[in-house]
C-alpha cells in the first residue's frame, strides 16, 4: 500500500488536500506554510510546479504560476523544496504539474528525482490516461502512484478507463472548466461522484472550486478527500499578509470535516 493509499484507510477520516504553488509568494512562504498545513491536519499535500500554460488552471493559480516563474522556480527548485518538507512533516506530498515539464526533464529523470525528494505521487492534468503507460511504469517502479482525473462531461468509456489506471486515488474535477473558488458548487457533482463510484474502488477526491469550509462539509458526505487550491492561494496574497489567515482556514476546513464524520457515526449507531 502507498502512503497516499493509507491516508484513505483510515476509519472516519475525509480527506483534506491542500494546494500551494511552489514559490508563490515567495520560497521562503512556501516553506513556512507547508508545515502549517500538516500542523492543521491536512492529510496529503499538493504542490503546483508553475508553469506557462497552466490550461486546466483559473486566473488565481495562473497568476502564481506566472509570479513564481518571475521568481525563477524551475522543477529543479521544486524538487528541492520538496526534499526539505520531506525531512520535516510526514504527510504524502503530491506534485501538480503539466507533461511538458516532465518531458523536458526526462520522464525517468524526473520520477527519480521526484522519488529521491520524497514525493509520493504526480497530478498530470494534461496526460490523458490513453497516453499515459510509459509513465505509469516508470512511476510504478519509483514507488510513486500517478493520479488521473475525470471531469463531469467523462465518458463512461473514459471513467472504465481511468479506474482501471489511477493510483493513490482519482481526481474528480467538480465543474467543466478550470480551477477557481466558487460560491456555490455544482448541483450535479453527487450525481457525477455516484456515476464514478459505480466503476471505481479507488478513493475519490473532489477539487476545483471549492472555498469554504460549507462546501467541503458537503462534499464529505459523498466523497473521500477535498482539494482546495485557489481560496488558499488568494489567502497568501499578497506577501505580507500573515500565514495564520492560512492555517486558521485549514483548520476550519479540517474541524468541519471532522464534526460531520462525528455526526455521521453518531447517527449509524
Amino acid at each position: 500500500m502507498s502512503r497516499i493509499a493509507s491516508v484513505f484507510a483510515k476509519p472516519n477520516r475525509t480527506a483534506f488536500i491542500p494546494y500551494i504553488t511552489v514559490g508563490y509568494p515567495s520560497v521562503e512562504a512556501t516553506l513556512k506554510v507547508v508545515p502549517l498545513f500538516a500542523e492543521s491536519g491536512c492529510d496529503i499535500v499538493e504542490l503546483g510546479i508553475p508553469f506557462s500554460d497552466p490550461v486546466a488552471d483559473g486566473v488565481t493559480i495562473q497568476r502564481a504560476s506566472f509570479y513564481a516563474l518571475q521568481n525563477r522556480v524551475t522543477p529543479k527548485v521544486c524538487l528541492e523544496v520538496a526534499k526539505e518538507f520531506s525531512r520535516k512533516v510526514k504527510v504524502p506530498l503530491v506534485f501538480m504539474t503539466y507533461f511538458n515539464p516532465v518531458f523536458s526533464y526526462g520522464l525517468e529523470k524526473f520520477c527519480d528525482a521526484c522519488a529521491k525528494s520524497g514525493i509520493d505521487g504526480l497530478i498530470i492534468p494534461d496526460l490523458p490516461p490513453e497516453e499515459g503507460s510509459e509513465l505509469e511504469i516508470i512511476t510504478q517502479n519509483h514507488g510513486m502512484d500517478l493520479i488521473y482525473l475525470l471531469a463531469p462531461t467523462s465518458t463512461e468509456e473514459r471513467i472504465q478507463l481511468v479506474a482501471e489506471k489511477s493510483k493513490g486515488f482519482i481526481y474528480l474535477v467538480s465543474v467543466t472548466g478550470v480551477t477557481g473558488a466558487r460560491d456555490n458548487l455544482p448541483s450535479d457533482l453527487e450525481a457525477f461522484v455516484t456515476r464514478v463510484r459505480r466503476v471505481a474502488i479507488q478513493p475519490l477526491c473532489v477539487g476545483f472550486g471549492i472555498s469554504t469550509s460549507q462546501q467541503a462539509g458537503q462534499i464529505a458526505n459523498i466523497a473521500d478527500g477535498v482539494i482546495v487550491g485557489s481560496r488558499i492561494i488568494q489567502l497568501m496574497e499578497p506577501e505580507d499578509k500573515p500565514l495564520s489567515l492560512v492555517r486558521d482556514f485549514a483548520r476550519e476546513l479540517r474541524s468541519a470535516l471532522d464534526k460531520l464524520k462525528k455526526i455521521q457515526e453518531l447517527s449509524n449507531d
